[in-house]
């Protein structure tokens, strides 16, 4: 009785470090098993929801302290059980010692691994919000020796892979190369070829040749409220809401994937977008969404004035359809619909740089990145039906105005006319 009630204080430490390591094991399961829109919900809940989204802002920073805290508790319970196991051992025999080493082994993967990961998967959004309050003492409490470990992981690497180099940058030319072989060999099927070219296309893309036109969406002032829309899907399956002066995208929420939505205040659950010159890179915009996690872009001019957007279903709908271009994807007809032999109907909307590649010619240098761009600046206005320009190879002939912006063109090519 007597070595049980000496062994009774480190019993008791035993069983803090068992819950503390099993909080960190749950916390770690928690936080990297939310989901997208637990995130995106989080940003602008309670105050845990919210230290929970900064915490996960860093993922490297938190797994670090999670993994770190989880060690050291985990190494001082083995050493609190290995005294206990001594003191067994020299008062009632090493068969209990075993015995008690066995159970204490056991005691940790269940009850600090298994059981906190299991229940922590099924019960992420609420004990990520419990446990961020202390899970983020703990990350600030090892900050100042992140450093020293950073410095030790880089050490090791080194000293394992000594001679590991970074592969150099391939060029876009070399993946469209290497598309063509690949389908050449039959090694790539049909669907994947056309996902891959979607990809290699958005880093030889603008903003303003993705981007829907500011004719071409609707933005709502706030309070913005389900009745506004007379509870029907909007054209770009998002719901965009202005600043109070009504001039520019501040916020968005995608409307296809809610499953649930407030009837008033719909700005208060917004998302902020991102903003963007025109010339950014298609695949700069697409890179910054899946990083932040934001869905929805507003593409500016040089004035800093909201001209279009571009949404996270209008760069996978370029990617993984074979219409790559935003006549299919928002007027839903072809980019190129020829009506005789060298002659087309294209919207206004159609990029230079998709005409140069559909005909396979050289055009004339501009800074324009579409025909509607072209005919305003040769037309020094607004085209109008029956207006016509020559412009390097081809000559436009404005058919109609449908509105909203939107032209359509007969697009000529003048050399297969001579």
């Amino acid at each position: 009785m007597d070595v049980f009630v000496a062994i009774a204080p480190w019993l008791v430490a035993m069983l803090l470090l068992v819950a503390c390591s099993g909080m960190f094991s749950a916390s770690e399961a928690a936080f990297f098993y939310l989901k997208l829109e637990d995130r995106k919900r989080f940003r602008k809940g309670t105050t845990a929801q919210r230290a929970a989204a900064t915490l996960l802002a860093d993922p490297d920073r938190l797994l670090s302290a999670i993994l770190f805290w989880n060690l050291m508790i985990n190494v001082a319970y083995f050493a609190v059980a290995s005294i206990v196991s001594i003191r067994l051992q020299d008062e009632i025999g090493a068969a209990y010692a075993t015995g008690f080493s066995t159970v204490s082994l056991l005691v940790i993967i269940f009850f600090s691994e298994m059981m906190p990961k299991s229940l922590a998967v099924l019960r992420a959004p609420t004990l990520a919000a419990l446990l961020a309050v202390p899970i983020a003492f703990a990350v600030r409490v090892i900050d100042p020796i992140r450093p020293l470990m950073r410095g030790v992981s880089t050490l090791s690497q080194r000293l394992i892979w000594p001679r590991f180099e970074a592969e150099p940058y391939m060029q876009v030319s070399d993946l469209e190369r290497a598309i063509q072989m690949s389908t050449q060999s039959s090694t790539v099927l049909e669907q994947e070829e056309m996902a891959l070219r979607g990809i290699v296309g958005l880093s030889d893309s603008l903003a303003a040749e993705m981007m829907r036109p500011r004719m071409r969406f609707k933005m709502f002032l706030p309070p913005v409220s389900l009745k506004h829309l007379d509870y029907e899907m909007t054209p770009s399956g998002y719901l965009l809401i202005s600043d109070e002066q009504g001039d520019d995208v501040v916020s968005a929420i995608n409307l296809i994937d809610a499953t649930e939505l407030p009837e008033d205040n719909l700005e208060e659950i917004a998302q902020e977008v991102l903003v963007f010159p025109w010339c950014a890179q298609a695949s700069e915009v697409f890179q910054q969404m899946l990083t932040s996690e934001n869905e929805v872009a507003a593409v500016v001019n040089e004035l800093g004035e909201t001209i279009g957007v571009i949404t996270l279903r209008d760069m996978m709908e370029t990617i993984f359809s074979y219409a790559h271009g935003r006549s299919e994807r928002i007027l839903q007809r072809k980019t190129f619909e020829e009506i005789e032999p060298g002659i087309y109907l294209v919207s206004g909307m159609t990029s230079v740089r998709r005409l140069a590649k559909h005909f396979e010619v050289e055009l004339p240098d501009t800074r324009h990145a579409t025909i509607n761009g072209i005919l305003q600046e040769e037309l020094d206005g607004i085209p109008e039906a029956e207006d016509e320009i020559d412009w390097g190879p081809f000559h436009f002939l404005v058919v109609e105005q449908l509105g909203e912006g939107h032209i359509l063109v007969r697009l000529t090519l003048r050399q297969e006319e001579e």
